[in-house]
């Protein structure tokens, strides 16, 4: 399993980033087999963190066309900065109450 590390420092959010990011969450978890994907923010920081099977749908969901406008938007309005780490998971512990 692989988890994608989404950090940035934001500059600005609005009604339209909302809209985005939910059909961002959609899409990955829709179309492109993205298991789970959680975000949060603290001042001005926010972390997204999506779980998916394989690299290959990562790459595939890089690539969407739709996901590519939402990065640009990304980069010109609501982001100071980002950055982007692919890791993969080689532990994991759950203890389920």
């Amino acid at each position: 399993m692989y988890a994608v590390i989404f950090r940035a420092t934001i500059e600005a959010l609005d009604e339209e980033y909302a809209r985005v990011a939910r059909r961002m969450r959609d899409l990955a978890i829709n179309e492109y087999g993205c298991l789970e994907f959680v975000c949060v923010r603290e001042g001005s920081e926010e972390v997204a963190i999506s779980y998916w099977e394989t690299e290959e749908q990562i790459q595939r969901w890089k690539e969407d066309p739709e996901h590519l406008q939402a990065q640009e938007l990304g980069c010109s309005k609501w982001y100071k900065s980002y950055q982007v780490q692919v890791v993969k998971i080689v532990r994991q512990y759950v203890k389920n109450t």
